[in-house]
């Protein structure tokens, strides 16, 4: 007898595909279980339980939620986005660090790390490209870990499969070490604190990740560094990181970072200084080098746009008056 019945509908290049797959096997993890089912890798299907794509009677399921005999599962999987083939492409990115495993850059805000739909071209990953040839494979670019396209910083990028496989299990045993420096809204009354709270996709806005008890655990540990009279400079060290993570956790304490296009309104003035995307920047990374096993740190300052929101709101941190 075969392991699953399925049926699906679709229209690939328009809406998702919608399959039900129903197990005969004993009961198993649901990550386990779609894996097997579908013929893809543990980290694909990973991303269709953090889109919540994976129901069970019409209600998202987690990737370690057990899957019982007879059970059925419905999967909605995203079309395949028609890209152009990887190209580079000249786009200035500061590169902070590079050996014949890693690459280390200061990626810019406004820039999106990988192509996807909306965004083929004008990529770190296409920038990486033109800056970095030697040891690269232009068809699996590195990408261990990513930043939100309006956030500033820190990002590791693998030039070999060994150094990918080291930092992917870094990152899943959270022994990677990453802060951010964040601009909020309002008087932080606490010196610190930590901010444990599960995410997930918001109900109603897609783009949109919040505070949920059916999503992933998430952690952040934060402390105060300066309070201004209507904004404070705050730095995030992420115990775990999910998307939106730092953002979504600062809003739910009640001082979302400012500028944020989705968790506040985007284009917010700030004293003569008009704020084009959240002040987010992640200004520290450490984590075990793939090779000689040394631990390895690289910072980078924030950006001219996130010093100059500082000196408005007066935010002396940084030397402003």
């Amino acid at each position: 007898m075969p392991r699953s019945t399925a049926s699906w509908r679709c229209s690939p290049t328009t809406v998702d595909e919608i399959r039900q797959l129903v197990a005969n096997e004993p009961e198993g993890r649901a990550d386990r279980f779609l894996a097997a089912e579908l013929g893809w890798s543990r980290s694909r299907v990973k991303v269709l339980f953090d889109e919540e794509r994976v129901l069970r009677d019409g209600a998202p399921i987690r990737a370690r939620d057990a899957v019982a005999a007879g059970a059925t599962i419905e999967v909605r999987i995203p079309p395949e986005p028609v890209l152009a083939p990887l190209a580079p492409e000249a786009i200035d990115v500061p590169i902070l660090y590079q050996d014949s495993s890693v690459v280390v850059v200061d990626k810019p805000a406004d820039l999106v790390v990988h192509p996807a739909r909306g965004h083929a071209s004008g990529t770190l990953v296409n920038a990486f490209l033109d800056q970095v040839e030697e040891g690269m494979d232009p068809d699996r670019p590195g990408i261990v870990h990513r930043l939100d396209k309006g956030t500033s910083g820190v990002l590791v990028i693998a030039r070999t499969r060994d150094a990918m496989a080291s930092l992917q299990v870094q990152f899943e045993k959270h022994t990677v070490e990453r802060r951010y420096l964040a601009i909020v809204w309002g008087r932080v009354r606490d010196l610190s604190g930590t901010i444990d709270a599960a995410l997930a996709r918001h109900p109603k806005d897609r783009l949109k990740f919040a505070v949920s008890d059916r999503g992933r655990r998430a952690v952040t540990h934060w402390r105060r560094l300066e309070q201004a009279e209507t904004m404070a400079l705050v730095e995030c060290r992420l115990e775990t990181g999910r998307t939106h993570q730092v953002r979504v956790h600062l809003h739910h304490l009640g001082h979302p970072v400012v500028g944020d296009p989705l968790y506040r309104p985007r284009g917010t003035p700030v004293g003569a200084v008009r704020v084009e995307r959240q002040m987010l920047h992640a200004f520290r990374l450490a984590f075990d080098h793939p090779v000689s096993g040394e631990r390895v740190s690289f910072e980078a300052p924030p950006p001219d746009d996130f010093l100059g929101v500082a000196a408005a709101a007066r935010i002396r941190y940084f030397g402003g008056t």
